[in-house]
């Protein structure tokens, strides 16, 4: 193995800073909802932050840009039929 194979990827440390960026920012989103939610019975503030805590994996692009961090590319490899 060469030398420049074994050189840590600088994607990797950006795309750490980039992920606790994007959970910063939907922790203030979800706090500025708090006004309006805490008027709710306590189950369903409950069931509300649970669905909120787990939504932002489907809304943020994680896996795009988990990939990024690991291949430097956004796309995965193309499928050949």
């Amino acid at each position: 193995m060469s030398e420049a194979t074994n050189q840590p990827s600088w994607r990797k440390p950006v795309g750490m800073f980039i992920i606790l960026a994007l959970i910063a920012l939907w922790a203030v989103l979800v706090a500025s909802l708090s006004g309006s939610i805490v008027a709710l019975p306590m189950l369903v503030q409950a069931a509300l932050y649970i669905m909120l805590g787990v939504a932002w994996i489907w809304l943020l692009p994680l896996r795009r840009l988990l990939m990024w961090m690991e291949t430097g590319r956004w796309r995965g490899p193309t499928r050949k039929t």
